[in-house]
């Protein structure tokens, strides 16, 4: 989730609680700026069911400095954070030259290997080139691909590096044929859920802001592919996820 994201200024705090109310464990705010991964900390600490993740967004790795590294490094330290995300590269909108998304991932790749905690990858258009980064770069801690929809052949030798792929709303659109296939193919044990809120809201609430409370739906459209329960998807993904995170009971 962003919940740090100006979309949510009015209503942040019941935000939170109507995700909780439905029967959501654990939000993990994931930073997009430096500005946003501090906000994430700040929400992280003052939300039980709230943990944070650090990084800057491919699209502004342009604005990736020195002094902007060593202060998400020094964020990354607080026991609140559990990843560093969102990081990656974006080929798709190349808003930062591919050289400079490149610098840039391998230097959160190395924050991330530092702290030992895992990364949230963002791929668009450049899955098969994220992939090479973390194979030549192993991570201990694993991590994973978000709002994945690459082929599955990229799905498993990301399985093969310790991570994991994440699905989104997007799941649920009426034209995402090709996508829930791709899905279906896979273990669901090498799954996580996301809303990626205030995106990609699933139907039928598509085009309008997206939050954490929409988690269900996305779970619903998996146990449709898998032939299964909701109960089951959510116990599944709820594991995976605290696992990846790190993230103890006792903590919720």
């Amino acid at each position: 989730s962003h919940l740090d994201f100006e979309e949510f200024d009015s209503d942040r705090e019941e935000a939170i609680h109507r995700a909780l109310d439905a029967g959501v464990k654990v939000i993990i705010n994931v930073g997009a700026s430096l500005d946003s991964s501090r906000k994430a900390v700040e929400l992280a600490h003052k939300y039980k069911s709230v943990f944070a993740a650090v990084s800057v967004h491919p699209h502004d790795a342009q604005n990736v400095d020195d002094s902007v590294l060593y202060e998400i490094d020094s964020l990354a330290g607080d026991p609140r954070v559990v990843a560093i995300g969102e990081t990656g590269l974006d080929f798709y909108r190349n808003l930062s030259a591919r050289d400079v998304q490149e610098r840039v991932f391998s230097a959160f790749i190395e924050i991330a290997r530092k702290h030992n905690k895992p990364l949230i990858v963002h791929s668009r258009d450049s899955t098969a080139e994220a992939i090479e980064f973390i194979a030549k770069n192993r991570l201990p801690a694993g991590g994973v691909f978000h709002c994945f929809s690459s082929s599955v052949e990229n799905a498993k030798r990301l399985f093969s590096l310790g991570f994991l792929i994440s699905v989104a709303g997007n799941i649920t659109f009426s034209n995402a044929e090709k996508l829930r296939f791709k899905i279906s193919q896979l273990p669901l044990e090498n799954l996580m859920l996301e809303t990626d809120c205030p995106y990609l809201a699933p139907h039928p609430f598509r085009g309008r802001r997206c939050e954490p409370l929409y988690i269900p739906l996305i779970a619903t459209q998996i146990a449709q592919l898998f032939n299964t329960t909701v109960e089951i998807v959510a116990e599944v993904t709820t594991r995976n996820a605290l696992k990846l995170f790190r993230i103890s009971e006792d903590l919720l």
